[in-house]
């Protein structure tokens, strides 16, 4: 019996033992056990609707070299006329000096012999003439070419002389038929006539420093100084006049440019580029 007691009181004892160490151990909540982490929320972004924007960015000058010089040459048509029209002779030499970027001085310097035969008169004026002004160039050049589309203006002065070969007395009853025409052979010098013109026209390179051109000219008679008893009917550079004050006249040109001097200039260039627009 005392055995068992004492074998009692030693299980009670390791029991007490137990449950004193099993309090100083804290609890730990299953919660705080396990800590998972959280995933970073991603937020969707709807794609952009807007257009990109357009910017201008600046590449690098390029340096151009323009050509200063004299440009000369001849009408062609005035110096074939005369293969197949019997009754003119004539040239024109052209010319222009580059002033600047866009202007040019011009003038032209020529020598007509035309014979108008009419129903009433023949009669044949020749001389000289020049024709000096500017012209203005609007055509806009790719990088070293020097194509031309210009206007211009122009002063014109003539001296020549008129000669009339024969005429005809009008009859208003010609019952016996017209009456025969009557030689005269009469000569009328130091003419002169002065004119404005508006000159259009274009000139391309074909070739190193050759170009061909094309110009059309509209003209206005300020003074016509005419002889006694007859009519200037055609005057050189201005052409026939019985169509009034107003003419016209054209050229078809082939000339050859001598360079003198050369000037630089920068040519900036811009791109467009597009860029997205930011986000907000």
């Amino acid at each position: 019996m005392k055995h068992t007691l004492t074998y009692f009181s030693s299980l009670l004892l390791l029991f007490s033992m137990f449950l004193g160490h099993a309090q100083d151990v804290p609890e730990i909540s299953k919660n705080k056990d396990t800590i998972v982490p959280k995933k970073p929320k991603t937020e969707k972004v709807k794609p952009a609707t807007a257009k990109p924007e357009i910017q201008e960015t600046l590449k690098d000058s390029v340096v151009k070299t323009d050509r200063y010089g004299l440009r000369v040459g001849v009408d062609l048509y005035k110096l074939t006329r005369g293969l197949y029209d019997k009754d003119y002779k004539g040239v024109e030499f052209v010319g222009d000096w580059r002033l600047t970027k866009k202007y040019y001085l011009a003038a032209e310097l020529g020598y007509e012999d035309k014979t108008t035969e009419d129903d009433r008169l023949t009669s044949t004026a020749n001389g000289t003439y020049i024709k000096a002004g500017f012209d203005y160039n609007f055509y806009q050049n790719w990088l070293d070419m020097e194509n031309l589309i210009t206007i211009g203006l122009r002063g014109g002065f003539s001296n020549f002389a008129q000669e009339l070969h024969s005429y005809k007395i009008y009859n208003p009853n010609p019952y016996w038929g017209e009456l025969p025409a009557i030689a005269t052979n009469e000569k009328y010098s130091g003419l002169t006539a002065t004119w404005i013109e508006v000159a259009l026209g274009l000139k391309a390179q074909v070739v190193k420093n050759v170009f061909v051109g094309f110009g059309v000219q509209l003209k206005l008679l300020t003074t016509n100084k005419e002889p006694t008893n007859f009519e200037n009917l055609y005057i050189p550079g201005f052409n026939r006049t019985y169509d009034g004050s107003f003419g016209i006249g054209f050229n078809y040109t082939v000339s050859y440019f001598i360079p003198i001097y050369k000037k630089k200039t920068m040519a900036s260039e811009t791109a467009k580029k597009e860029e997205p627009k930011k986000k907000k």
